[in-house]
Parts: structure tokens; C-alpha cells; sequence
């Protein structure tokens, strides 16, 4: 059951990611940006929603112990 939930939550972080990111670069297509400054925004915005859930789930993770 454990491992089950982990695994939900772990695509699910990386579906909102994913999504974050795609939507990040067309953001910056859509001002004007080239293909690789919109793919480094992109890059930079799944790496921080990924960071985000890592802080989370260690501060999470500080209080149940």
C-alpha cells in the first residue's frame, strides 16, 4: 500500500512538472524568446517544481518523525 502511494505521488509530481515546464516555454515562445532560451526556461522551470517537491517532502518528512 506504501509503496503504492509513493509511486502516485512520485508521477504526479512529475506529470505537474512536466506540465509546469511546457507551459513555461510557451510562455516564453509567445514573447518572443528563441527555441533555446525557451528550452532553458523550461529546464529551469521543471528543475525548481522538482526542487519545490523535494523541500516539501523533507519538511514534511522533519514533522511526522
Amino acid at each position: 500500500m506504501a509503496v503504492t502511494v509513493v509511486l502516485l505521488t512520485t508521477a504526479l509530481v512529475i506529470v505537474v512538472a512536466l506540465l509546469g515546464a511546457a507551459g513555461a516555454g510557451k510562455l516564453a515562445r509567445m514573447d518572443g524568446a528563441t527555441y533555446p532560451t525557451a528550452l532553458t526556461r523550461a529546464a529551469t522551470a521543471f528543475a525548481a517544481v522538482i526542487t519545490l517537491a523535494a523541500a516539501v517532502t523533507a519538511a514534511l518528512a522533519a514533522l511526522l518523525t
